[in-house]
């Protein structure tokens, strides 16, 4: 079992920057595959980020990539998320979430594959 806990939701200014962070329980976390997912109010939850075991490879949903950057820390069992450029259609729930894969440089972008997830930050964008 491992216990998800996100951290760095809050309000910013359209162009500002935040840094979403997520700490896992366990012993194993370097054999999860991490994502990062989000949900806008009346949305489904989407796809944003996802990172490899040994954090080699990264892959980003369209509408954040070259924003957004995917990180993780093994040794301290955190996964990060830094979002620049944010514009208010970033406004949402972001979560994270855990696949335990055994060590692999793929990643997991579909929300239904993944096995552990977090309560979630909310992330509020202004105009």
């Amino acid at each position: 079992q491992v216990q998800l806990v996100e951290s760095g939701g809050g309000l910013v200014q359209a162009g500002g920057s935040l840094r979403l962070s997520c700490t896992a329980s366990g012993h194993t976390f370097s054999t999860y595959v991490m994502d990062w997912f989000r949900q806008a109010p009346g949305a489904e939850r989407e796809f944003v980020a996802g990172i490899s075991t040994s954090g080699g490879n990264t892959y980003y949903a369209d509408s954040v990539k070259g924003r957004f950057t995917i990180s993780r820390d093994n040794a301290k069992n955190t996964v990060s998320l830094q979002m620049n450029s944010l514009k208010p259609e970033d406004t949402a729930v972001y979560y994270c979430a855990a696949k335990r894969t055994g060590y692999t440089e793929g990643v997991r972008t579909n929300r239904k594959a993944m096995d552990y997830w977090g309560k979630g930050t909310l992330v509020t964008i202004s105009s």
